[in-house]
């Protein structure tokens, strides 16, 4: 896993997790209009502003969730996949004992060339651990060791 386009698919991968989310989510709205415009006042009155209250809600939900992604987007898009440190700093894929981790932002699990990874924020409990740490160093969280055994 040490070839140098291991990171680059993992960060592509997670570019592309949010970007389907964004993309999901404007369809999403793009219904909620749709259904707001062909809302007609054919229904009874209290009936109809019901249905248009649940719909403003529903888009101002969606909308706050847009939001959540595009910041997250904008977090990811500030690393840089290949850069190379001696130190755990944003953007590492770090491997330890316990697996592959990916320090940017919170997604989750993925399998990327049959090797699992989790991306993981540095403010998580272990991100903030990892931050600053070198190949060797052992951190513990939550009564678990994780030893440096790569950071690319």
């Amino acid at each position: 896993m040490q070839d140098h386009t291991t990171k680059r698919k993992v960060y592509d991968h997670y570019l592309q997790v949010i970007n389907d989310k964004i993309r999901a989510l404007q369809d999403v709205l793009d219904d909620l209009k749709e259904s707001g415009t062909h809302e007609t006042k054919s229904t009874a009155g209290d009936k109809h502003e019901t249905a248009l209250a649940m719909l403003q809600i529903e888009q101002s939900n969606t909308r706050g969730q847009l939001n959540t992604l595009l910041d997250q987007k904008a977090s990811l898009s500030k690393i840089n996949p290949a850069l190379k440190t001696l130190k755990v700093v944003l953007g590492s894929l770090i491997k330890t004992n316990r697996g592959y981790l990916f320090l940017s932002i919170a997604l989750g699990k993925a399998l990327i060339d049959t090797i699992k990874i989790t991306a993981l924020s540095p403010q998580s409990p272990v991100g903030v651990k990892l931050m600053g740490r070198s190949k060797g160093d052992k951190v513990s969280v939550n009564n678990m060791t994780y030893l440096i055994e790569s950071i690319e």
